[in-house]
């Protein structure tokens, strides 16, 4: 599961064209994995974070990183010139757009929600660790769309652990909303 939102710009490359924009901004995103087979994640004193089975069995378990990143793209496509009095804008509305760039940021924390029952009580643990987390994130993303909703695609080529045997990235696809 991901789920990002934020704020962000737009400038204009050139002084008389509006049909290549950069498209800047900062976000907070939220990459949360869901394991299966009544597994979650260990933190290894070897630095290492695994899969492990827990001996009951779980309600539910989750993991979720949150991030605060930079996502910078180069976007494409017409708008219509607007002018009044006072100033000159160039407007989106109803226009097709795609963007390709990329995201840099850091971990602001690691989590995982653990439910069960035991000896006929439910259990819920929330723990707040690191769980070997990489501190930084950056990767590729890209979208396209028409007025404010778009499809979007992101790719982690940072891994999720450090020290793993098996290099971890996430891949999150979705629909986006540009609210203005």
């Amino acid at each position: 599961r991901f789920f990002e939102f934020g704020w962000q710009w737009r400038t204009r490359v050139f002084k008389n064209s509006n049909f290549m924009r950069i498209n800047y901004g900062v976000s907070f995103q939220f990459n949360g994995l869901k394991p299966k087979d009544n597994q979650y994640f260990v933190a290894q004193e070897s630095g290492e974070t695994t899969l492990e089975t827990f001996d009951v069995e779980f309600r539910k378990s989750k993991f979720r990183m949150d991030y605060l990143v930079v996502p910078v793209h180069l976007e494409f496509g017409p708008s219509t010139k607007k002018t009044t009095d006072s100033y000159m804008r160039y407007s989106l509305r109803n226009q097709f757009r795609f963007g390709i760039g990329g995201y840099g940021g850091f971990n602001l924390g690691s989590r995982q929600k653990l439910k069960y029952d035991r000896n006929g009580e439910r259990v819920k643990e929330k723990l707040k660790r690191g769980y070997n987390t990489n501190n930084l994130v950056y990767g590729l993303s890209g979208y396209v769309g028409i007025d404010g909703v778009s499809l979007y695609a992101k790719y982690d080529l940072s891994t999720m652990f450090k020290n793993n045997t098996v290099d971890e990235r996430m891949l999150s696809l979705g629909v986006r909303f540009d609210l203005d």
